[in-house]
This record gives structure tokens, C-alpha cells and sequence, in this order.
């Protein structure tokens, strides 16, 4: 604490040595709670930890009852004091001591005791507990203490009694008292009720009354049983006999006649009450019972009234108007009722007088204890009311006084001390009491002078978030009562805000706490005996903060859901922070490792759910909290589940037991909303305990209509569906059997097959077993000529197929089926068309002719053959091309067969995949379904010269300061006649890799395999482009790069390491082996060709088929393709015998323009991306994109060719 602020302190606390010492042997006294003193009397509550009279806090209620199921009883007492007082009881103004066998008191400071229940009945009486310690003695009420025994009913011998008839009967009861009033019952010996009505009754003391005695009332079982239901007993009277004697006439009786007399009329009497008036005193509150059991013959008829006023609203009659009841009585319901009891013979009243009164009672409050100055005037006042008025008994310390000294004075409900000392303090008693119980206060009055005494613990320490409320205590003590304000950081001025409260108990209260409130804070006490002082540090925390709160989330049952929260809160309590979630208010059990079966786990501000039920939907809350302050957020978790069977499902049948409505009640959806309802059956002669789906629902309707199939038993059930899925089904109805009828409808789905020439088979898809209606199914098979005038002829089979034989090759027919059984047809069946079998084509294609395209493709063009000549549905065209030589070897003959199949009714198309430079022969022939028709006359045709295929390696060699040697290999596939060689080099910028120079040079040598290039530039690097040529144009270039030698001059002589001889022979030797292989593969090719010898290796294969590739770009397709639409379409096959099945659509487009130059690459444009593969592996859908990289120059136009 800062030096100015203690030497501030020590200034205002400026007390006498002694005032000092005293206050700090109470220094160490501790409170919450002070109440403030006022002038006044006022209620005063005085710290423990300063010396005090007696207070009564604990004691047992007025009346104590021991039932005698209770192993024991407890009277209580408990007193608080400083010192701590000792206690005595007095029983029935006698002293008492427990004595200690009944006693199971531990603690000596206690002024409870145990009564054990063997003792208990020696121990009934009244008692008062006092406790005392020197500065006063507090005592209680009286406690009465009641021990009741097991009721029982005597055991006695009860005459019967006799009456004449006509005459009134009381039968006693008499019940043992007990804990409570008991209910009470009349029964006769076999437990049966005796009736009761307006003649015979049960008065409020439990007797029964007869008004009249009849000859049925005679019996000899009337029993009282009187129940306690407290201890849950029931007792039973000594049955008691009742005889009825009939009246007869005096002379009849003589003799003995069975003659009887009906009784005579008798005036009223009353049985109960006696007497025409008597008085009924009741407390106020109580329920008022008024009763007139009449006597008489016939049965009087009881009335009530009270005189000189109605009677109130909230009478009851009861017991057949014989008894009034009024609840919870008023001074208002006091005076005079009169009841009349009425019959033929008369009438008899009685008058009641009726007195409300009360138990003494506080008028406002009970007196409160005073803490005065020494010298003041006391004044202890009793205010109470009760009727009768009750008599006030003061006591002092628990001894009765009156006006025993000069300045204590007894004024009736008043005590007053004049001039009061500090002898006069005590502990006052005020008891007032009448006829009906009483009311005791105890009144602590302290009469003392006492500098200000702070129980606050001294620089005791507060923490509090930013905007909260704090209250930091001043207890305070002192006679006269002190005055406390509050200062800040060791200033003088009082702290006066609308955030700064001084709280009656002392304490300072701070609303809407700010950061700038954190510092020291003093609390002075001031009073005329002195002054006091205390020091309280306030540290003012950042705020909590939920700065990403749970999100609502619909999770679907049986998955893991996620509830992220996310808090911030000062750094100084996180040893404090905490965060708990929770459900619908309730905390969550989070996942332990005592405690597996839970199915929540949070960490890190997620709250994790797993393996979610519809019992986890809810408000889940996540509460940050620390010791000072807690924030939440609270997010809904929506369960989706599946929904709930449907229940209820009802069959309405409305005539027709083939056409019902199946209704239902929709169950829980589980808030995802029902898509459809689907409707199953399940029928028990075809497919018994199967469920199939009949319907399906809208979600929005609760009923189907169902169209039923005949001759089946029928049960049906319904399950919803919704977005998480379907759910469980209804339970079944009740079986529904319709009865069997015609079919409702024919076979589908007819298919007519021509599987030879002269035979017409006919197939369907039958009825299913429920669609047939009934017994005895079978199908009626018609046909006929179409375009002819026949009848049907028909058939009746019991299977699925028939065969029409001995048919015409391919003639259409009509065909209709029609289903019956044995109540009848089916509907009238639809006509369909369908031909008899087919036969191979008899007719080849004429004026087949073919027009070169460029060196790879040709369009071929003939004239369909007649239609009677396919003799079944037109399959298409096939195109046969057989490569019979290479003109560039034509000894060797090649016999390459190929063939392309075009779908439908056509007249030319586009074949593809040539090679340049043969010679070909090609034919037509027209297929069907059932096989190929003859082939016509060959074309022979030969395809003109092509580019040829790139250089297959170029390597530079023997580089001096100006030239360098190239050395290459032919070709593989020259397409033509080689003509030479181009070759194109540029010098480059080593840094930028630019073109700084560029040379051509044609090489007309076409058996040339190297070359010398002269005048080149030392030390510089040149890029290399080589191309073979023939007569249509060169081929792809293949590039190389190489650098001359750069001169270096060493003592005037040029030195060279590749000048070297050893170096030049070297690389002459590499490169003449490399050209000797060269050479040796391209032989080997030309001599044994595709199918010669072995084939080649896939490797092979696929190295030249890409070469086939790289030597097809860059041509200019012929416009003419533009114009074919389904002219294009073919299929292609390496045999003659049989088109490929599957093959993909080509199609062709072209550039007019380009005359015969057309690119090779262009089949991609008669080709949709695929194609078949051909004898060498090469792939004929293979193109995929339009490619310049060269063209070759064709003859001025395609030549067509006849054969």
C-alpha cells in the first residue's frame, strides 16, 4: 500500500491507545450482514463475535405429537449468544431434566433432547426451554407435548335394546381418542354400510340416530369402526342388537292376534341438541358445524335460518339438511341460527348462539430488540389483539416483573426505561394470552457506548469483470450506530456517483463496473466514540466473451454432431475457466474414463455427440464461466430420423371389393417432412410372406386408392418416406380376398422372330401369376396376311411362344393375342405387324465406282440393289479393298484384305485408312440379318504417290571450326519414289536461342546418307531440319543441334581438339555402324513386308503405326465430304466375310479448294472419336485433332475408276 495512502489512513483513524486496543481484540471479528441501527426501534441484528444476550433461532412447533409408531420423539431448542448459552427446561412449570436414558444429546451446548417411545406417555405435559448466558436469558413458548396410546374400543358386553316401532333409537359409539379426530363408520358384522337417510343418520359425535324406529331397522350387528388414518389403524365396537317390537291392539295382544298397528304420529323432538338454546363458541377461520338430529313420527323435515339476516352464500347442508356448515368463519357469521324441525304433528326449533373469536396476534409485527445509548429512554411496546382481549405478562431474563425500580415502568402492552444504564440490559419477555393460546416475543435490549468497531478483514481484495456489479462490505459496529462513508486511491472526498452506492449495511456498492474503477478504496466509521478505518483493493477484469457461439444444426439419428463455442475471457482467470454445457438447463455428463457409456465428449469448445437418438434434440446451452462472471449461447439441435410407422390402416371396400381405399394415420415425421407414403401387399397363393410395392403417396395424403387383381387374399401395409429415409412399416391388415374374374388385360411386349425362311415365331411376356384373375389361364394367338383379305387364324396355347411354319420368306403378317381364363376374355387385344423369316440377299450392287481422294481415302459409289432382292430388313453395305502390291515393289504381292460396313439404305461412301502408292481391288455387296448378299464385280484402282515419313535419325558429327558433317537414314515408308532430300539450318543465339541466319539446300541425291556442310561460323551453334521428298512433296522434318569448333590461337598455331586424328576416326566409325543398321531394318522391311515371316513386335507395331500418324497431318480435306451427311457412316472390318459389329460412325470433311490435297489427318472429321482396329494393330479412330505439318501435291483431280 502506497505510504500516503496508510499515513491518510492513520490520520482519519486518529483513536485513543485504549479505543485502539479494544478494537483490535475485535479486529479479528468477521460479518457478512450488519443491519443498520436507526433512532427507532427498529429489528437488530448484532454480530456473533460481539457479546449479546440469548436469541431463540430453532424450537419445536407448539404441539408436539408422538404417534405410537415413532420410535422416538425430539424436543428441540437452539439459542445463539456470545458467550454461548446454557439451557434448562421447565414441564408444566416445573423444572425438568431429561433423564439420560432418555437423552441421546452429543453436544452440551444444545438445548435438544430425545424422548425414546417407551418413555413417552410419563413425559406428556407442557414445556418451555430457557436459554441464558450474563448478559440475558431467552425462552420460549409453551410446547405440548402429546403421547397418545393405541386406540381400542372396551371390551364390553352391550344388552340389546328394545323398542317399540315408531319410537326414536340412539345408538352410541363412543370412539378411544387418538392422534386425530378419527372417521368414523357404521357397518354391520360383514363390513356392509348401514344405510342412512333422512330418518336414520350419524351425528358429528359418531352416535347413530333413529328418528323413528321401524321394524327393518331390527337387527343384531350395528358396529361402529372408527379409522385413524395417522397410524393407518381402524377399530372395531362390540356389535350391538337393536329389536323392533310391532304395535298391537290390547286385545288383540291378549289373545295372541298377528294383527298390528301402524304407529301413532308423534310430535318433533329434538335428539340432539337438548334444550331449546344453546351457545357455540369457534376461532376465527375455524369451519362452523351446527346439527338438529329430530325425533319424531312421522320423519321431521329439519330447516335452518339465521335470524335478523340471510344466511351467508357459503352455507352447506349436509347429513339430509340436518347439519349446516359454514368454511372458515368470520366475525360477520356470529349470531343467532335456528333450526325447525317439522311434521304432521307439530314442530320444535332450537336456537343457537353462535361467537366467533381469535387467538391472541401480533397486530403489526412482534417487538424488536434495541441497541441504545447509555441515558436514552427505551420504550418496549406489545401490540396485539385477540378475542377475548388477552392479558400481557412481561418477564425480564424469563422472571415476571412490574414496576421495580425508578426508571422501569409497566404501561399495560408497554415497558419503558427511562434514563436507561447498562444494567438495564436484558432480555425482555412480552407474552399475551387469552382463552384461545398465545404469542411470546423475546426483545434483546443493549444499552452501551462503543466506538466504531470495522469486522471487515482489512485490505481485503475484490475482483470484478468489466460491467458488473460489485459490493465491497464495511461491517460496521458501534453504540451510538456509526456513519460510514467511502473514499478512492487516498483522497478526501466522499465518493458521490450514480455508479457508487452506500449500502445500508455500510457496504459500497458499484454498478456498471469500468476498467478506470481498479484501485484502493477506503471505508471510514464515524460515531461519538470514535473512528475507524479499513482498506479494500478492487481489480477490475476484462469481460468474458462467446466470440463463436453454437450454430443451430439439424443432425440426421445414428451420426455424430458437432457444437462448436468458442469463449475469451482475461488472462488472469484462466486457471479458473471453465466451460460447461448444457441441455434443456440440465448439465451434460461428459465423457470419462470411469464412465464409457456416456455419449457426449467436449474439448477444445466442441461439443461432440455421438451416435445421436431422437432423446438428443433440444436446447443445447455452452456456458463460458469463470470465478467471476459466466456467459452462454444457446444453439437447437433438430434430430431427422426416419418416420414412424403410420398407423391405423383401414380398408373401406365401396361395392366393387376389386376397387377399396386404404387409409391411415401419418406417424411422427421427426422433423423431416414426409415425401410419399408407399403402399405394399401381399397376397398368399402366389407369393406368400412376400411384401411388393403396389402405390406410391404424395406425403401431403393419407389414403390410396387401390385397383385390386382377382381370385387373391390380400393383406396390405404402408411405410413413409422421408429425406433421411424410409421407415418402418405399419402393422398388416386384415386379409382381403377379392373374388376371380376375366383377365383385365393382354400379353405385352409381342416380338415376332424370323428365324428361318419359311417359319414366323411369335413370342410375349405373360401375364404374372396375380394379373391372371383366376383359374384355367390361356392365350389365343391370331394371325393373317397384312394387305390381304384372310381371316385370322387362331391358336389357343397355354405358353409363351407359337410358331407360324410353311410362311412365304419375309411377308408381313398381323398378330394379336388376347388372354382368357375360366370366368372369361380378356379385353379386345391391339393389332401389331411383324414379317415371316428372312433369307440372305439374292442381288449384287451395280456400277460400283471409286474416286481417288488423295493417297490415303477414296469415295466409292454404286446403285442399291432392288428391295424384293433382300429378302428380309435391309442390314446395310459392305466394302471390301484387298491391297494387292506396293508399286514401289510390285513383284511382291501383298493380298491385305480390309472391310468397312455401312448401316442403312445408301448408294456411296468414304473408305479410309489406304495406303499411298498401291494397288488395290475393291467390291460391294448388301447384307441383312440374316447374312451377306453376293459381291459385285471388282474395282481395281491404284492410290497416287504420298509425302514420305520422317527421317528416323539425324546426328551431326566431325564438327570443325567451319563445317560439320550430317549423317541420316532413309525413311521407313518412302509413300513414293524418293526424289531427295531438303535441309534447312539456322544459326542460333546461344543465349536467347534466336534464329540469327537460315540456309537451304535441296539434295537431289536420293541413295545420299550424309552430307558435308561448308562455310559455317566457328564456334557457333546451328539448329539442323531434314526432310525426305518424292514427287508429291516433302516429308516431316526431323531436327538436331550441333556447334563448330571455336578457334583457339596458343604461340601463333591453331590448336584443335577435334583435329585430332584419333577423334575423327572415332566418329566416322559411330557414325557408319549406325547407318549400316539403318539400312539393314529398312531392307529387312521392304523384303518380308507386313505379313511376311514372324510379325514384328508389339513395340514395332505401335513405332509404326505412329509414323503412320506423324505421316497424315497437316493435309487439306476435299469439301466434297462437307455434303455425304449419313454417307459417312460405315463400320470397318479386316475380312470380306463378315462386316465388324459395334464399329463407331466416320464422317468426312473437306476444303474444295485445296484440289487433291488433302490431309491425311482429316479422318478425324469421318471418324466421332473411334473405329476398329486393322490387320497391323494400327488404329483407324486413331485421329484426333486437325494438324498443318505438311502437304503433298496430287495429280489436278481424283480419277475414278470403273469396273
Amino acid at each position: 500500500m502506497p505510504a500516503d495512502l496508510h499515513q491518510h489512513i492513520l490520520l482519519m483513524s486518529a483513536v485513543s491507545i485504549n479505543q485502539r486496543a479494544g478494537m483490535r481484540m475485535l479486529g479479528c471479528l468477521q460479518l457478512v450482514l450488519l443491519v443498520a441501527l436507526t433512532s427507532r426501534a427498529a429489528g437488530l441484528e448484532i454480530p456473533l463475535e460481539v457479546e449479546q444476550p440469548p436469541t431463540i433461532v430453532s424450537k419445536s412447533p407448539l404441539t408436539v405429537i408422538a404417534l405410537p409408531l415413532d420410535p422416538s420423539v425430539t424436543l428441540r431448542c437452539e439459542a445463539k449468544g456470545n458467550p454461548p448459552p446454557q439451557y434448562r427446561w421447565t414441564k408444566d412449570g416445573e423444572e425438568f431434566i431429561p433423564p439420560y436414558d432418555t437423552t441421546n444429546r452429543t453436544d452440551p451446548t444444545s438445548g435438544t433432547f430425545v424422548l425414546h417411545n417407551e418413555h413417552l406417555v410419563q413425559f406428556q405435559g407442557k414445556y418451555r426451554c430457557y436459554a441464558s448466558n450474563k448478559l440475558g436469558t431467552a425462552m420460549t413458548e409453551e410446547i405440548r407435548l402429546i403421547a397418545p396410546g393405541n386406540p381400542k374400543f372396551p371390551n364390553e358386553k352391550i344388552t340389546p335394546i328394545i323398542v317399540d316401532e315408531g319410537d326414536p333409537v340412539i345408538l352410541h359409539c363412543n370412539p378411544p381418542e387418538g392422534v386425530a379426530p378419527p372417521k368414523l363408520y357404521w357397518m354391520s358384522i360383514d363390513l356392509k354400510r348401514i344405510e342412512q337417510d333422512e330418518r336414520v343418520s350419524m351425528g358429528i359425535d359418531g352416535n347413530l340416530y333413529f328418528s323413528n324406529a321401524l321394524l327393518k331397522d331390527s337387527r343384531k350387528d350395528y358396529c361402529c369402526f372408527a379409522s385413524f388414518t395417522e397410524i393407518r389403524t381402524i377399530v372395531q365396537k362390540t356389535a350391538m342388537a337393536v329389536e323392533v317390537k310391532s304395535l298391537k291392539p290390547d286385545k288383540d295382544a291378549a289373545q295372541g292376534s298377528n294383527t298390528t298397528l301402524a304407529p301413532p304420529q308423534r310430535m318433533p323432538g329434538l335428539l340432539l341438541p337438548s334444550g331449546v338454546q344453546s351457545e357455540k363458541v369457534l376461532l376465527k377461520g375455524q369451519s362452523l358445524e351446527l346439527e338438529c338430529l329430530p325425533e319424531g313420527y312421522p320423519t321431521p323435515k329439519v330447516t335452518w335460518m339465521k335470524l335478523g339476516e340471510e344466511l351467508p352464500s357459503r352455507v352447506e347442508y349436509k347429513n339430509f339438511g340436518k347439519q349446516l356448515s359454514i368454511s372458515a368463519v368470520e366475525e360477520r357469521d356470529a349470531g343467532k341460527y335456528m333450526c325447525s324441525a317439522k311434521n304432521s304433528a307439530g314442530e320444535v326449533v332450537h336456537y343457537f348462539d353462535v361467537i366467533v373469536e381469535e387467538p391472541p396476534k401480533w397486530l403489526t409485527e412482534p417487538p424488536q430488540s434495541q441497541l441504545t445509548v447509555i441515558g436514552a429512554d427505551v420504550h418496549i411496546k406489545c401490540s396485539v389483539s385477540g378475542k377475548p382481549p388477552p392479558d400481557i405478562t412481561w418477564r425480564r431474563n424469563g422472571q415476571v416483573f412490574s414496576d421495580d425500580s425508578d426508571n422501569r415502568r409497566v404501561l399495560d402492552d408497554t415497558v419503558v426505561l427511562h434514563n436507561a444504564t447498562p444494567e438495564d440490559s436484558a432480555v425482555y419477555q412480552c407474552e399475551a394470552s387469552n382463552s384461545h393460546g398465545s404469542v411470546l416475543a423475546n426483545v434483546n435490549i443493549m444499552v452501551m457506548n462503543l466506538a466504531p468497531q470495522i469486522l471487515t478483514r482489512d485490505n481485503q481484495e475484490y475482483a470484478v469483470v468489466v460491467g458488473g456489479d460489485i459490493v465491497m462490505n464495511c461491517s460496521v459496529f458501534g453504540s451510538p450506530s456509526p456513519s460510514v462513508s467511502w473514499t478512492k486511491d487516498g483522497t478526501h472526498e466522499t465518493l458521490r456517483s450514480e455508479r457508487f452506492t452506500e449500502q445500508e449495511d455500510g457496504s459500497l456498492k458499484i454498478s456498471n463496473v469500468e476498467k478506470d474503477d481498479s484501485g484502493n478504496y477506503v471505508c471510514v466509521a464515524v460515531n461519538t466514540e470514535g473512528k475507524s478505518a479499513v482498506i479494500a483493493a478492487l481489480d477490475v477484469k476484462d469481460l468474458t466473451r462467446i466470440i463463436n457461439p453454437p450454430q443451430d444444426v439439424e443432425i440426421i439419428s445414428g451420426t455424430t454432431a458437432q457444437l462448436i463455442c468458442q469463449a475469451e475471457y482475461d488472462e488472469s482467470l484462466q486457471g479458473t475457466f471453465q466451460m460447461v454445457w448444457e441441455k434443456n438447463g440440465e448439465e451434460i455428463p461428459l465423457f470419462s474414463e470411469g464412465n464409457s457409456r456416456l455419449r457426449y465428449s467436449a474439448n477444445d469448445g466442441m461439443l461432440q455427440i455421438m451416435n445421436v437418438n431422437l432423446s438428443d434434440r433440444g436446447a443445447y446451452t455452452c456456458i463460458a464461466k469463470t470465478s467471476l462472471d459466466e456467459v452462454n449461447a444457446t444453439a437447437l439441435l433438430t434430430v431427422l430420423d426416419v418416420p414412424d410407422a403410420p398407423r391405423n390402416v383401414v380398408i373401406s371396400e365401396f361395392g366393387n371389393p376389386r376397387n377399396v381405399t386404404l387409409s391411415w394415420v401419418p406417424g411422427n415425421d421427426h422433423n423431416s417432412s414426409v415425401a410419399e407414403f408407399i403402399v405394399e401387399y401381399e397376397e398368399s397363393q402366389w407369393d406368400p410372406g412376400r411384401w411388393k410395392e403396389l402405390q406410391k403417396v404424395p406425403g401431403n395424403q393419407a389414403t390410396a386408392e387401390l385397383a385390386l387383381h382377382g381370385h387373391l387374399n390380400y393383406q396390405f401395409r404402408v411405410y413413409a418416406v422421408n429425406a433421411v429415409g424410409p421407415g418402418p412399416p405399419s402393422e398388416p391388415t386384415e386379409r382381403h380376398k377379392t373374388p376371380p374374374a376375366a383377365p383385365d388385360r393382354n400379353p405385352e411386349n409381342i416380338r415376332i422372330h424370323g428365324h428361318f425362311p419359311h417359319q414366323m415365331g411369335i413370342s410375349w411376356e405373360p401375364l404374372l401369376p396375380i394379373e391372371q384373375n383366376g383359374p384355367g389361364l390361356e392365350y389365343k394367338v391370331s394371325y393373317r396376311r397384312l394387305g390381304v383379305e384372310d381371316d385370322w387364324t387362331s391358336h389357343l396355347v397355354n405358353r409363351q411362344t407359337f410358331d407360324v411354319k410353311n410362311t412365304s420368306t419375309f411377308v408381313p403378317y398381323e398378330i394379336k393375342i388376347q388372354s382368357r381364363n375360366s370366368h372369361g376374355w380378356g379385353p379386345e387385344p391391339k393389332i401389331i405387324t411383324g414379317y415371316s423369316g428372312e433369307d440372305v440377299p439374292t442381288a449384287a450392287p451395280r456400277d460400283v465406282g471409286v474416286m481417288v481422294i488423295n493417297t490415303t481415302v477414296l469415295r466409292v459409289n454404286w446403285t442399291p440393289v432392288a428391295h424384293a432382292t433382300v429378302r428380309g430388313h435391309l442390314g446395310g453395305y459392305n466394302v471390301h479393298w484387298l491391297r494387292k502390291r506396293s508399286l514401289l515393289n510390285p513383284s511382291k504381292i501383298l493380298n491385305e484384305r480390309h472391310s468397312l460396313s455401312f448401316p442403312g439404305k445408301r448408294k456411296h461412301a468414304i473408305v479410309p485408312q489406304l495406303e499411298p502408292f498401291s494397288e488395290y481391288t475393291l467390291t460391294v455387296n448388301v447384307y441383312n440379318k440374316k447374312g451377306n448378299g453376293p459381291s459385285s464385280d471388282p474395282v481395281i484402282f491404284n492410290t497416287p504417290e504420298g509425302v514420305p515419313q520422317q527421317v528416323p535419325i539425324l546426328t551431326a558429327s566431325n564438327a570443325q571450326a567451319d563445317s560439320i558433317r550430317l549423317v541420316w537414314g532413309p525413311p521407313l515408308e518412302a509413300n513414293g519414289i524418293l526424289t531427295g532430300y531438303f535441309l534447312r539450318y539456322h544459326r542460333l543465339n546461344e543465349t536467347t536461342l534466336e534464329v540469327v541466319d537460315s540456309q537451304e539446300i535441296n539434295i537431289t541425291e536420293a541413295d545420299t546418307s550424309q552430307w558435308q556442310l561448308q562455310g559455317l561460323e566457328d564456334g557457333s551453334l546451328y539448329r539442323f531440319h531434314l526432310s525426305a521428298c518424292t514427287r508429291a512433296g516433302c516429308g516431316p522434318p526431323v531436327a538436331q543441334e550441333s556447334s563448330t569448333i571455336k578457334q583457339a590461337r596458343v604461340g601463333g598455331q591453331q590448336s584443335e581438339f577435334s583435329t585430332q586424328g584419333w577423334f575423327i576416326g572415332t566418329m566416322c566409325a559411330v557414325a557408319l555402324l549406325t547407318l549400316i543398321a539403318l539400312m539393314a531394318c529398312f531392307l529387312r522391311r521392304n523384303k518380308g513386308g507386313k505379313y511376311a515371316g514372324t510379325p514384328p513386335p508389339p513395340q514395332r507395331q505401335d513405332m509404326f503405326s505412329m509414323e503412320k500418324v506423324k505421316a497424315k497431318e497437316d493435309l487439306h480435306p476435299d469439301v466434297e465430304s462437307q455434303d455425304m451427311n449419313d454417307d459417312t457412316f460405315c463400320e470397318y472390318s479386316d475380312s470380306e466375310e463378315k462386316p465388324l459389329k459395334g464399329s463407331r460412325l466416320c464422317s468426312l470433311n473437306g476444303d474444295d479448294t485445296a484440289g487433291d490435297s488433302v490431309s491425311r489427318d482429316s479422318l478425324v472429321d469421318y471418324a466421332d472419336g473411334g473405329g476398329e482396329f486393322n490387320e497391323d494393330g494400327s488404329f483407324i479412330g486413331e485421329y484426333s485433332g486437325h494438324k498443318h505439318r505438311g502437304s503433298v501435291s496430287e495429280p489436278s483431280g481424283p480419277s475414278p475408276v470403273t469396273a
